[in-house]
């Protein structure tokens, strides 16, 4: 498996962490590292071949898994399995780090795949709703589909986008602004 690693700038929350930069990446390509090795030895387990990349973006650790043929089952229906493994991943890292992660995992592209469709839902909808004068409901999301969509919804005048719902039945609904 070959392993890259790719640092950004990081600017931190100041209600997050009273850190300097430098030093907030520093612990960012920490938890990447983490991640990346307890990734590498699921993938050992599991007799799967993959290319592990690790990047530090929007002050979080982004971890990608790519290149094996069987991945996608890694992904699992609507990014199911994806979600128990990123979560699962994030308990690796808090277990050695004592932090909790916010990191992101990507299994075979699915994860940037499955933004740009749901960016394109939300403008569509978005649309529809100027055009309509009507309300929008979208179907059940998770907290990273929701987030996708609203920020596709908001630079666009005249709508604006909500979460409604308990999980796991939570959803966007686009309303025309008054």
């Amino acid at each position: 498996m070959s392993e890259t690693l790719q640092a950004t700038d990081v600017d931190a929350p100041e209600d997050e962490s009273q850190e300097s930069p430098s030093r907030t990446e520093d612990l960012l390509v920490r938890e990447g590292d983490i991640a990346g090795d307890y990734l590498e030895r699921l993938l050992d387990l599991l007799d799967y071949d993959g290319d592990i990349d690790l990047d530090v973006e929007g002050g979080r650790a982004i971890v990608s898994i790519d290149g094996g043929e069987d991945l996608t089952k890694l992904v699992g229906p609507r990014g199911n399995v994806l979600e128990s493994l990123q979560e699962l991943t994030r308990l690796a890292v808090q277990q050695e780090t004592g932090v909790r992660s916010r990191l992101m995992l990507d299994i075979a592209h699915w994860r940037a795949d499955r933004r740009g469709e749901l960016a394109e839902l939300g403008r569509s909808t978005a649309e529809k709703v100027l055009a309509s004068g009507e309300r929008a409901r979208l179907h059940p999301m998770t907290p990273f589909e929701r987030k996708v969509v609203h920020d596709a919804v908001a630079p666009i005048a005249g709508v604006h986008s909500e979460s409604e719902g308990e999980e796991p039945q939570r959803r966007v609904v686009i309303f025309p602004k008054d």
